[in-house]
């Protein structure tokens, strides 16, 4: 009856539809296309900040590794932040042929919905872009934990979405990663428990008109995680905290009409490095979690999440 169980939880982490909350709608590329390399930079650096965020968050909620197993959850996360006012626009500088140039504060991807009007010489006038007006960014995920081998557990998210014509694309999430207890090399002597991990993440946004990915991300984090169990009625109450170090990189592909015709741009943003502390409260039964966490990082996120499995104590 118990392997029938844990079955069942494998097969349910396989096959569960992903569905990605994120309010982005409106055509991006077509926003881009009036942009090239430094505005393009600064126009969805926004995006860029929140995708490093939060896609390193809810990787852990606890530093307990058993030693044996199996070990299996399935878990639902939602990870989100809300964006500051600073985001919103951004220095934007006129394009083409244009006369004379100028330099303007224009909406970014997240700014407001109307387009910045320049005035220009002999009558002509500049449009840059305005954004999609999102005070906030969220994503849903499944995520499958399978575990312990010596104090060892996998960690496995994926998201396909479809968003449909009118949205921004289709959305592919897929993350790998791993943790190990210390603690158990350690008995009794450390009042807290102990874990150190990894997790890989790619994520991909939408199409350009020619067919390939408008937005490519890549994201890395370790860290070392410490959690208390504490008893709370017919549960467990866990608060945990952790340390880690993450890495983000973004790739930009469009086309672009700045000049008059059509031409493919390729922007790379800077790969961002950043601390990130993590503090959380874990609620455990015997066979769900719920949790909650705040992410403070280069920009500050929260995540929270419900998992299902034999988890026990």
């Amino acid at each position: 009856m118990r392997n029938r169980y844990l079955w069942w939880c494998v097969l349910a982490g396989v096959f569960l539809p992903a569905v990605l909350a994120a309010p982005v709608s409106a055509q991006i590329e077509d926003q881009l296309s009036a942009y090239s390399g430094a505005n393009a930079t600064g126009y969805l650096q926004p995006l860029a900040d929140s995708f490093g965020a939060a896609l390193n968050s809810g990787f852990y909620r606890s530093a307990y590794i058993p030693t044996t197993g199996p070990r299996v959850s399935l878990e639902v996360l939602v990870m989100g932040l809300y964006f500051s006012d600073d985001q919103r626009t951004f220095q934007a500088t006129t394009e083409g042929t244009f006369l004379p140039e100028q330099t303007a504060a224009a909406p970014t991807v997240i700014g407001a919905n109307r387009a910045l009007i320049i005035d220009g010489s002999g009558g002509a006038m500049y449009a840059f872009p305005g954004g999609l007006d999102m005070d906030s960014f969220g994503m849903l995920a499944p995520q499958l934990r399978l575990g312990a081998l010596f104090g060892t557990e996998a960690v496995f998210r994926y998201a396909v979405v479809n968003t449909g014509d009118s949205e921004i694309g289709d959305l592919n999430l897929l993350g790998l990663g791993a943790r190990h207890s210390v603690s158990q090399y350690f008995g009794k002597l450390f009042p807290v428990d102990l874990a150190i991990g990894f997790i890989w993440q790619s994520f991909t946004v939408g199409e350009n008109s020619r067919g390939e990915n408008l937005i490519d991300s890549d994201a890395f984090s370790v860290g070392v995680q410490a959690s208390k169990r504490l008893p709370f009625g017919f549960a467990t109450f866990e608060p945990y905290t952790a340390l880690s170090y993450d890495s983000f990189h973004m790739k930009l592909d469009y086309d672009s009409e700045a000049t008059g015709t059509a031409e493919p741009i390729k922007v790379d943003f800077d790969r961002m490095n950043t601390g990130h502390w993590t503090f959380g409260l874990n609620l455990n039964f015997v066979i769900a979690n719920l949790y909650a966490e705040y992410n403070v990082a280069s920009t500050s996120s929260f995540g929270f999440g419900l998992a299902l499995g034999n988890l026990g104590f």
